[in-house]
């Protein structure tokens, strides 16, 4: 059996102790208990509050969760450890899932790691996508399905990874961590993940 607290853990990338966190969090879930609720507010926060860098041409590039809520800004693989840090903050259990998905709309840049958010909550683990909606983009908030991003084409090599994960793709943090700009990410996001999950599913 899974020890669940490894998706509790501060992490690097997860720094729920840095101030900035801790009062977003204050913020976002005072007087509210209930788990469900929690993990609805901040993921809403996430997906529609901090747009994805892409969406708006960004100028800083982020990593840590920390500092993707201090700009305002970040792809998917940092908005979800944003969104792992203010869940984890408050005692609700949060890892990452991956997806192999094409760059653009087609395969002509080829292929990319897409990561969303796995969230136990309700004693189940729910999958959600804070990437950010947009047009042809509209993941949603749902205890009972999955509705992600990106629903994976035939017609190309997307797939998920089986598993959920308690810690981001390190080779992914660095390539973040050594990018300047959007260009860069689209010339060395990886396609590939590392590591076994933390729990198979």
């Amino acid at each position: 059996m899974t020890n669940m607290n490894i998706f509790l853990e501060e992490h690097p990338y997860i720094n729920y102790s840095a101030p900035v966190i801790q009062e977003k969090a204050k913020e976002l879930f005072s007087a509210i208990d209930d788990p469900v609720k929690k993990a609805k507010i901040a993921f809403e926060f996430v997906r529609d509050e901090i747009p994805h860098s892409f969406d708006t041409d960004a100028k800083i590039i982020t990593a840590k969760a920390s500092d993707v809520l201090a700009a305002r800004t970040g792809i998917c693989h940092a908005k979800s450890n944003l969104l792992a840090a203010l869940l984890r903050s408050t005692g609700i259990p949060t890892g990452f899932r991956f997806q192999h998905l094409t760059l653009l709309d087609d395969d002509s840049r080829g292929y990319c790691v897409h990561c969303y958010n796995a969230v136990f909550v309700d004693d189940h683990w729910i999958f959600l996508d804070a990437r950010g909606n947009k047009n042809g983009v509209n993941a949603q908030f749902s205890t009972r399905e999955t509705i992600i991003a990106f629903p994976e084409r035939m017609e190309y090599d997307e797939y998920t990874w089986k598993g959920i994960y308690a810690k981001p793709q390190m080779h992914i943090m660095r390539m973040l961590d050594s990018s300047s700009t959007i260009e860069e990410i689209m010339d060395n996001i990886q396609d590939y993940i590392e590591g076994e999950p933390d729990i198979i599913q």
